[in-house]
């Protein structure tokens, strides 16, 4: 980052939910031997459709007492199954190399047919929704987080936060712990001096002075990122992005994002898509849907992290980066992405595609309006303008003519 976050004074979405009590399991092997350790609070809204064509949320929290039937402890590939009764439950896969290991896939499964957590639902029986969850780990230690992490796909959100986790435990000894980035305390920044000027400024009493705001010279530098699922990259993004926030959230602050410090996740649906970059202090999630054989950007939410204090800012109500599915979107000169009054997102070298992804590779890009060339026009324009003027002065010169013609009178 360029510059240090600014804290907005916006409270994060999840605090309006209920708080869980969380709970805590550990998975043992033949031989009584732990391979697994979690313990962590988490709470889910789901989306469902009911019986009279609506949809309802569903909003529930992790209970302190759970089962673990189904959890493994393979050597290569341990499994985590957690059961909230008999209707949800909830499994991650792990997975290692030689140096660290990693969850692989996040699912979240529950019934609709459980009147007692879905009232008047549609019956459907058993749904799933699956996403990534926890990044690479060194091996021998325990990923703790006390943040809130959000995870959205298809019609489930899952807040979980107070995480303490530990795969591939060895000899039963758990490891020192390693923080997420969340947790990681942000270093001030270094004050700049304010030169004291030779003669005041005169202002005008009562008048509105416009809030600055400073653009770094430089643009942001261009990331390639992508989200994976079970068949390889689902989700293919590449763009340069820089925040500005304006004055009446704290400061002033315009910064780039760093590709090189950013970590890309996210999902990949049938209907919607996700993807999350991570860069040091700031959190920016773009959520992706369909209409009508298109795709378009329909969220942009951004989560910045100053110290302990965490806030949100979210705009549910765009429509834009319109491309037909299966091909990509593409939109070489710089957006602006109005997320709040006070908090925009300066988009350059756009190309995204989050559905229809084949190969790995980019399909036929769709190009913005803004990057088609309305040159050629210009000469089209004027031509157009001078012919008409041409057929104005001709019809003109025939009707007076006619005119004279018939003023004279015979002898």
């Amino acid at each position: 980052m360029e510059r240090s976050v600014p804290v907005i004074a916006l409270c994060l979405l999840s605090l309006g939910l209920m708080r869980s009590e969380g709970f805590e399991v550990e998975i043992k092997d033949a031989s009584n031997h732990t391979c697994i350790r979690a313990s962590l609070m988490a709470n889910f809204t789901v989306q469902y459709e009911t019986n009279t064509s609506t949809s309802k949320k569903a909003n529930f929290s992790a209970p302190p007492s759970v089962t673990t039937t189904g959890s493994s402890c393979d050597g290569e590939s341990p499994l985590l199954v957690v059961h909230f009764g008999d209707s949800l439950s909830w499994s991650l896969n792990f997975t290692r190399n030689d140096t660290v290991y990693s969850g692989s896939v996040l699912t979240f499964t529950y019934n609709t047919n459980d009147t007692t957590f879905f009232p008047d639902a549609l019956p459907q029986g058993l749904l799933s929704s699956s996403t990534k969850f926890l990044d690479s780990i060194p091996l021998n230690r325990t990923y703790k987080c006390i943040h809130d992490e959000v995870l959205s796909s298809g019609n489930v959100t899952q807040h979980i936060w107070n995480v303490t986790l530990q795969a591939f435990v060895q000899n039963d000894t758990f490891g020192q712990e390693v923080s997420c980035d969340a947790d990681k305390p942000t270093p001030a920044p270094t004050p700049v001096p304010t030169p004291t000027p030779t003669h005041a400024p005169t202002t005008t009493p009562n008048a509105t002075v416009p809030i600055p705001t400073s653009k770094p010279l430089d643009k942001p530098s261009i990331g390639n990122y992508s989200v994976f699922n079970t068949s390889g990259k689902c989700l293919l993004a590449s763009m340069g992005l820089q925040l500005n926030a304006s004055s009446r959230i704290g400061s002033v602050g315009v910064y780039n994002i760093n590709p090189i410090t950013t970590n890309a996740s996210g999902t990949c649906g049938n209907e919607t898509a996700t993807l999350k970059l991570t860069d040091t202090s700031v959190v920016i999630e773009f959520y992706f849907a369909i209409r009508k054989s298109k795709f378009y950007l329909q969220e942009v939410n951004v989560t910045l992290t100053n110290g302990s204090a965490s806030s949100s800012v979210l705009n549910q109500n765009l429509s834009l980066w319109e491309a037909s599915v299966g091909n990509s979107y593409l939109c070489r000169k710089e957006q602006v992405i109005v997320v709040s009054e006070d908090l925009r997102v300066n988009t350059f070298e756009v190309r995204v595609q989050p559905f229809g992804v084949r190969d790995e590779t980019y399909a036929t890009a769709e190009e913005c309006i803004a990057d088609t060339d309305l040159s050629f026009l210009i000469p089209i324009a004027v031509g157009t303008v001078l012919v008409f003027l041409i057929i104005l002065v001709l019809i003109s010169y025939l009707i007076g003519r006619r005119k004279s013609r018939t003023g004279y009178q015979s002898v």
